[in-house]
């Protein structure tokens, strides 16, 4: 599943919970500046709907369905000891939107949000579902996948645009399932050898495996 579920308790507060999922725009650090600002902030006027972090964005709240909370609050519901409590969906402006972030506000589904399906449906896939991929912020942005690498047992490099030209700054580290979820035509990269990468011009194209020079 994707690498985020932050969930701030503020219901003795504001009367419900936040929960910020997915995210891989922002780092860890980054995802609990956002959460706990708009908590502070909340906690000073309760029917504030959106906050501006003009350094990194800006963010509004959606109400989040109790199916998704059963699922992502499970320590909110623990505490309270209820099945379900309210809560609001911390959300990026569309210019830091990336494909893991789901819209809680519809019941859960997994054909609708299919980054988030392994929250009930079974890995059946050959490799361990604790895998990862670095991967770029354009793909996270929803562009095709154009080259991936396999380089250990459980870990894949694969990028929108090549590979070189991705600067630090854009690099991301996510959950293999997220960028499965997003496009299945990367189950392809579940079979290959460890050391072997392919390219593809764009999506929909045939994938071909890279050669070395003078192979």
């Amino acid at each position: 599943m994707p690498r985020y579920a932050y969930t701030v308790g503020l219901r003795d507060r504001v009367g419900f919970e936040l929960i910020m999922s997915g995210a891989s725009c922002y780092t860890a650090r980054e995802v609990h500046r956002i959460a706990n600002a708009f908590a502070m902030a909340l906690r000073d006027d309760p029917m504030l709907s959106w906050i501006d972090m003009s350094s990194i964005g800006t963010f509004s709240l959606r109400s989040a369905h109790d199916s998704w909370i059963q699922r992502l609050a499970l320590g909110a519901l623990d505490f309270y000891g209820v099945d379900a409590v309210p809560a609001a969906q911390i959300v990026p402006d569309a210019h830091h939107l990336t494909v893991d972030v789901p819209d809680m506000a519809h019941d859960w589904d997994p054909s609708r949000e299919p980054v988030w399906q392994w929250l009930d449906v079974p890995w059946e896939y050959p490799v361990s579902a604790r895998s990862v991929a670095t991967t770029n912020l354009a793909t996270l942005q929803g562009s095709p996948v154009t080259e991936f690498a396999r380089w250990e047992e459980t870990e894949w490099e694969m990028f929108a645009g090549a590979g070189p030209d991705v600067t630090s700054s854009e690099v991301r580290v996510v959950p293999l399932g997220t960028l499965i979820g997003n496009d299945s035509s990367l189950t392809v990269a579940l079979e290959t050898g460890i050391g072997q990468g392919y390219w593809r011009e764009n999506a929909g194209s045939d994938w071909h495996e890279w050669k070395r020079r003078g192979v």
